[in-house]
């Protein structure tokens, strides 16, 4: 799987975590740091790559703009060193749901799945 991660998610945990061995993983730091959430989620689409972010602002893009997308997970209330975990569960448990264009709410608690419109 191929994955963008925004700047405001743990991009340096997750690029070392056992979640980059077997996927491909390009943080928005390498050369995206500046670039506006419009244009992130136009890489991510345009690149195939699920967006990984705790910004809810890309869910608006989509629900209000609807704008194209791939899938966009947010990590809600979870640590730093948190992510990686989850990020290995919701693949696990919820993989095919990140091939389409979903949006994924994931919390300590639950994951919420929501279909694009």
């Amino acid at each position: 799987m191929r994955f963008l991660l925004d700047v405001r998610v743990a991009s340096g945990a997750l690029r070392n975590s056992p979640v980059e061995g077997d996927h491909d993983v390009l943080s928005a730091r390498d050369g995206y740091a500046r670039a506006s959430d419009e244009a992130l989620l136009a890489v991510a689409h345009r690149e195939r790559r699920v967006l990984v972010t705790a910004d809810k602002d890309f869910g608006e893009l989509v629900f209000l703009l609807r704008l194209p997308h791939p899938c966009i997970v947010r990590l809600v209330g979870l640590s730093v060193s948190e992510h990686p975990e989850a990020l290995r569960q919701l693949i696990n448990a919820h993989g095919a749901f990140m091939r389409e264009s979903a949006l994924i709410v994931v919390t300590p608690k639950r994951v919420r799945i929501r279909a694009a419109p």
